[in-house]
């Protein structure tokens, strides 16, 4: 089922590594696809950092990546901006490294009178931020996030994450975002853009049923789940969406690791 594919569109965290341990297999791995003619690119729905902060992490771990082999819900929440909402006043709920993105790209942020409130993962929130963006979302402003996951697996166990964050200002405005990243179209859209790949070229691979996963369900490409973040086998069998390869590890794939 691989042996046709061109892209492999990877998610980080739990799947080439956990924390700051990187798994034994990710770079016999990696080098599999480049000897074989194919090509990868990182995509996490973690939007905290930007992709030159990811570059450097993966660079600590001895990843190979460049900027054009990194992805995040941020990038994909900016293109929408750029394209369909071009003159509009944001305020954002999110980290430095975001904010500093957002304005890298011209987007005009602001904190009164936004046309669009856009909820992130924000590890710096504060009671007068979520009222704020209540207040503006209850008011008529537009209410998009950069991605849906409640939690952020950290080594500890989890972190509050943008989709908590959402369901917050849902329960006080009654007002439902729109979300990017994983497994939304927008995200598909961006990496054919980027990578002038097909959908039947591409395999996207996981942890998660619920994001990675459900882009690949979702939208027509082939999905691999790994078992080395936060899903089971017992997962898989209670939930509707379903990948189309199930493996220990990625180096499974290709025999490339133990």
């Amino acid at each position: 089922m691989l042996e046709e594919k061109r892209l492999f569109i990877l998610d980080m965290d739990g799947t080439v590594y956990l924390g700051d341990r990187l798994f034994p297999q990710t770079l016999p791995f990696l080098r599999h696809i480049k000897e074989t003619g194919g090509a990868y690119i990182f995509f996490t729905n973690n939007a905290s950092r930007s992709r030159k902060t990811y570059e450097g992490r993966l660079a600590s771990m001895g990843i190979p990546a460049t900027p054009d082999e990194i992805m995040t819900s941020g990038d994909v929440t900016i293109q929408f901006l750029k394209t369909y909402r071009d003159s509009s006043k944001v305020l954002l709920l999110g980290t430095p490294d975001l904010e500093q993105s957002f304005r890298q790209a011209g987007i005009a942020l602001v904190q009164d009178d936004p046309d669009i409130v856009l909820v992130s993962f924000d590890t710096g929130v504060t009671y007068e931020k979520l009222d704020r963006a209540c207040h503006y979302v209850r008011n008529g402003a537009e209410f998009l996030s950069t991605h849906p996951d409640v939690n952020c697996p950290v080594d500890r166990g989890y972190m509050v994450d943008s989709g908590s964050l959402c369901a917050l200002v849902t329960a006080s405005t009654g007002k439902v975002p729109r979300y990017f990243g994983k497994p939304h179209m927008e995200t598909l859209q961006m990496i054919m853009e980027r990578t002038g790949c097909q959908k039947e070229e591409m395999v996207v691979i996981g942890d998660r049923l619920e994001t990675d996963i459900a882009l690949g369900a979702l939208n027509g490409v082939t999905s691999v789940l790994v078992l080395t973040g936060v899903t089971s086998r017992a997962d898989v069998e209670t939930s509707a969406i379903k990948p189309d390869i199930i493996v220990d590890h990625i180096g499974e794939l290709f025999s490339t690791g133990a």
